[in-house]
C-alpha cells in the first residue's frame, strides 16, 4: 500500500531473480537500436506519462517474479513499497486512479449544485468555495499519482491531502468561532498555514518520513473530527440537519481504516486503498447537502437578525 510504504525497496525487488531479470532486460532492450524500436512503438499516452524502457523492464520482471512466488506457493510480495498491479493503458493503479477521478467529479458536481443553490451573500459561501477548490486540487493530484507514481506526483498527492484536512479545520473554525469573532479564525488560519509550510518543508528538505507523515495526518485528522463532533453535539437540538455533518466526519475517519486491510489486489486491480477511495464517493453528496442546508440557514438567520449558533 503506497501510503504506508516506508522503504524504497521491498521483498519482491530485493529478490536476485528480479534484479537479474531487470539488468538483463535493460541491457538487451534499452540501448541502441532496440531502444529506438521501443520508443517508436510506444503509444503516445505511455510516453506522455513518462513510462520508459527501464520502467517497462521492471514491470515485466515484476510479473515474472510474482509467477515464481505463486508457483512455489508463497505469498505475493510487494515491489518498491507497493503491491503488483495490472497496468491498464498508462494507469499504474487503475482502480485507485478511477476512484480518485470519481471523487473529484462528485466534488465538482456538488460544488456546482452548491453555487446554484446558495446565494453569494451567505456568510460561509466564499470559505466553502475555497475548501472545494482545495479538495478538487487534492483529487486531481491523487488521480495523477495513481496514474503514474513519480517523485513529484507522490509528494503532491501527500501534501494536497494534508492541505484538505487543515482547511477542513479552518472551515470548522470559521463556522464555530469566526462568524462571531473573525479575528479568531484569522489567527487560526495563519497558524494552519505555518503548520502546513513547516510540514512540507520538513518532508521536502529534511527527510520524507512516511511514519511522521502518517502521524501528522492522523493527529490533525483527530482535531478535525473532535471539533466538528463537538459542534454537532452542541447544535443537535437546534439544527435539524446536524446529523449530516456528524455522519460525514465519522464516515470519513471510519472508512480511512480500510487502508489497514492490507492485502494483495483482487484481480490485480483492487487493493485496500482503491476500496477506501471508492467508498468515499457517496460521502461528498451528504457533505454538500449539509453545507447547503447550513449556508441557507446562516443566510436566513442573518436576514432575520437571529443569533447564529
Amino acid at each position: 500500500m503506497e501510503h504506508l510504504k516506508g522503504l524504497s525497496s521491498s521483498q519482491g525487488d530485493k529478490e536476485p531473480v528480479y534484479r537479474d531479470c531487470v539488468k538483463q532486460c535493460v541491457r538487451i532492450n534499452c540501448t541502441g537500436v532496440r531502444l529506438k524500436g521501443f520508443e517508436s512503438a510506444q503509444p503516445p499516452y505511455m510516453a506522455l506519462t513518462g513510462w520508459t524502457c527501464r520502467d517497462d523492464c521492471r514491470y515485466q520482471c515484476m510479473w515474472t517474479t510474482v509467477g515464481l512466488y505463486q508457483s512455489g506457493g508463497y505469498r505475493v510480495p510487494q515491489f518498491h513499497g507497493k503491491w503488483p498491479f495490472t497496468r491498464i493503458l498508462c494507469f499504474e493503479e487503475p482502480a485507485s486512479a478511477l476512484a480518485s477521478l470519481l471523487n473529484g467529479l462528485a466534488c465538482l458536481l456538488m460544488l456546482l449544485r452548491y453555487r446554484s443553490t446558495v446565494p453569494r451573500q451567505s456568510p460561509m459561501y466564499h470559505t466553502i468555495n475555497a475548501f472545494s477548490l482545495v479538495s478538487l486540487n487534492a483529487w486531481f493530484w491523487s488521480t495523477i499519482f495513481h496514474t503514474r507514481d513519480t517523485y513529484l506526483t507522490e509528494k503532491m498527492d501527500y501534501f494536497c491531502a494534508t492541505a484538505v484536512i487543515l482547511y477542513s479545520i479552518y472551515l470548522c473554525c470559521v463556522r464555530t468561532l469566526g462568524l462571531k469573532r473573525p479575528e479568531v479564525s484569522s489567527m487560526v488560519g495563519v497558524l494552519l498555514i505555518l503548520l502546513f509550510t513547516s510540514h512540507v518543508s520538513y518532508l521536502t528538505f529534511v527527510s520524507f518520513d512516511y511514519g511522521y507523515n502518517m502521524l501528522a495526518n492522523v493527529s490533525i485528522g483527530m482535531v478535525n473530527l473532535l471539533w466538528w463532533l463537538c459542534w454537532c453535539w452542541q447544535n443537535r437540538r437546534t439544527l435539524p440537519y446536524w446529523w449530516k455533518c456528524g455522519l460525514v466526519v465519522l464516515l470519513l475517519h471510519g472508512l480511512a481504516l480500510l487502508e489497514l486491510m492490507d492485502f494483495p489486489p483482487l484481480l490485480w486491480v483492487f487493493d485496500a486503498h482503491a476500496v477506501w477511495h471508492l467508498s468515499t464517493i457517496p460521502v461528498h453528496f451528504l457533505f454538500y447537502s449539509f453545507l447547503i442546508d447550513d449556508s441557507l440557514y446562516l443566510l436566513n438567520t442573518e436576514k432575520l437578525g437571529v443569533k447564529v449558533e
